[in-house]
């Protein structure tokens, strides 16, 4: 790798992993109703007459109990927190160059765009939460809520489902390219990519004590990218 590019390799992964950090933390906020202040009862969902609500019903009933400035700091925080995100796609582009710009690019925008997504399905959650706070009122209001919330819910699926679909494709192309040996990567960095660390947390994580465990909750998959992302920068330094 040239020397001049170097320093901005390490700049962009160090903010990255910075980035991601932030985004868990807002994870945190938004998804772990056990950790920090909470307020009221949990809203019920009748998941008998709202089938389609019936996967999603313990987190909705979550965010109705979050006090409004930790609901809107949960979402805004992986907002302002995905440029930094985004800088880490640039050692990955770097590191995968070697290869040749036909397998480096490709891996580099298929991340960018799963991370340039990802910040419309945080932020939504302010409203899916405010959503859920409003059926507390009940009334003749509370069937249009509900229907409110089915169609949040709805769009917020069809985000994740662009960032998970993104960010597979990406990481097994990364992988696979690593494993040709034809990177600036050492060869063993195959095995580490955005979805097998979201694994290996998963699993680790079944053995941390509950109250680690709580803290946290819902924040696997950006903790995944900030070991991601910080190995990616040091194996570049």
């Amino acid at each position: 790798m040239d020397s001049d590019v170097l320093p901005f390799v390490r700049i962009s992964g160090l903010f990255a992993a910075l980035g991601s950090l932030i985004y868990a933390v807002g994870d945190v906020f938004l998804l772990a109703p056990k950790v920090g202040p909470t307020r009221g009862v949990p809203v019920p969902i009748d998941t008998v007459a709202r089938p389609e609500l019936r996967r999603r019903a313990a987190l909705l009933a979550n965010l109705s109990i979050l006090p409004p400035r930790r609901l809107l700091w949960g979402g805004l925080l992986g907002v302002f927190a995905a440029p930094l995100v985004l800088a880490g796609v640039y050692p990955i582009y770097q590191g995968l160059r070697p290869a040749g710009v036909a397998w480096a690019l490709p891996p580099a925008l298929l991340f960018a765009y799963a991370i340039a997504v990802g910040p419309f399905v945080h932020g939504s959650f302010i409203y899916l939460g405010d959503t859920a706070q409003a059926l507390r009122a009940g009334g003749a209001a509370r069937d249009a809520l509900f229907a409110a919330l089915e169609r949040q819910h709805g769009v917020m699926q069809l985000g994740y489902a662009v960032i998970f679909l993104c960010t597979l494709v990406a990481s097994l192309w990364f992988s696979a390219v690593v494993a040709s040996g034809r990177t600036a990567f050492p060869t063993w960095m195959a095995a580490v990519n955005p979805v097998a660390a979201t694994l290996v947390w998963l699993a680790v994580k079944r053995a941390l004590p509950a109250r680690a465990r709580e803290y946290t909750e819902g924040a696997g998959f950006n903790i995944a990218y900030v070991i991601f992302f910080a190995l990616t920068t040091a194996t570049l330094w």
